[in-house]
């Protein structure tokens, strides 16, 4: 039991510390994008971590290019991190996007239509 605490809290610093570094860095292509990290899931053996981000504003293809440009930078991420976070093993990242949030998005506009149409 003691371990997984042990993982959750780290999950949670690694993104509190990437959502700063992604920030500071300026890795938004655009003044009108946001880039959040929404989590992280690490291995329980800390040499790998699923960085989950969401992308909000831009086009259709603005999370792609950002997921690219995040994993493109990848190991500038990893020495930041292991300049602020001290760990026996830095994990090795790889960020994809979480499209969660934009589908819960969808729901709820699906469901303001369903209303206005009066059909419930």
């Amino acid at each position: 039991m003691g371990g997984s605490n042990r993982i959750i809290r780290i999950n949670e610093l690694l993104k509190r510390e990437l959502g700063n570094l992604i920030t500071a860095k300026n890795i938004a292509p655009a003044a009108s994008v946001l880039v959040s990290v929404t989590r992280v899931k690490t291995a329980s053996d800390l040499r790998q971590a699923l960085v989950f981000v969401s992308v909000f504003g831009g086009g259709d293809r603005t999370g792609g290019e950002t997921i690219e440009t995040l994993n493109r930078r990848r190991s500038e991420f990893q020495h930041d991190i292991s300049q602020v976070i001290t760990l026996k093993y830095t994990p090795i990242l790889k960020f994809v996007l979480d499209e969660s949030i934009a589908a819960g998005d969808r729901i709820f506009e699906l469901l303001g239509e369903v209303d206005d149409n009066g059909e419930k």
